[in-house]
């Protein structure tokens, strides 16, 4: 495992993002394990933040693409701190964007913000989470919608490894669905490998375990 990945890891430990405990997610799955993004709250933890999506960005899609896409509303911080620090570690002078939920018909008009998406423009997308996949079929026709623009792909900050409708995971799901490429900056399965034997105990790895014998990917 890449030392950004552990070091990323330990980050969410200590900004409280993840957590270890009992929890329901919002599709009612009881999970002995809770990522919680709206912890990151300050500019400092914001700054690296960033780092962490640039070098994953970096690692699966390169620097020599346009514009970096956040959607509304917590894809517009991360759009805005991924492409500062894309520039400060790479020297890649990439535009953010960002979709508005209302188009705003005064001053700047329009349904984006941030830099504008160009003619044959290649971008990717940013998000939190794993999803569902509700937020890129709203996106997708908003970059598409620009003549020649092409989505290269997907970046989240942790990958759950779990099963989304079907038997596949969430990402895999997004990935054949829309034919874009999908990556996290973490998987589940890397955190809990970084994390056995210190904040997790024998007692949560089984619980852990339980749970991906019942909701984990199975192809």
């Amino acid at each position: 495992m890449e030392q950004y990945k552990k070091e990323f890891i330990d980050f969410m430990v200590e900004c409280e993002v993840l957590k270890f405990g009992d929890f329901v997610t919002k599709s009612g799955r009881q999970t002995p394990f809770f990522v919680n993004t709206g912890f990151y709250r300050t500019g400092a933890q914001l700054k690296k933040l960033g780092e962490y999506y640039a070098q994953a960005i970096s690692t699966e899609f390169g620097t020599d693409f346009d514009v970096l896409f956040g959607p509304a509303y917590k894809g517009i911080p991360l759009s805005v701190t991924a492409s500062i620090a894309l520039s400060d570690l790479y020297g890649a002078d990439i535009r953010y964007c960002s979709n508005r939920k209302e188009i705003k018909d005064h001053g700047d008009k329009g349904i984006l913000l941030g830099g504008p998406i160009l003619e044959n423009d290649r971008v990717v997308i940013i998000e939190d989470v794993t999803t569902a996949g509700t937020s890129i079929r709203e996106t997708l026709p908003i970059i598409q919608a620009h003549e020649g623009a092409e989505v290269l792909g997907l970046v989240v900050s942790v990958d759950r490894c779990e099963r989304g409708t079907g038997e596949k995971s969430a990402l895999d799901e997004i990935r054949d669905s829309f034919g874009i490429r999908t990556c996290a900056i973490v998987t589940m399965k890397e955190v809990v490998e970084h994390l056995t034997g210190s904040v997790i105990d024998n007692s949560m790895k089984a619980k852990i375990d339980a749970y991906y014998e019942k909701y984990g990917v199975r192809v």
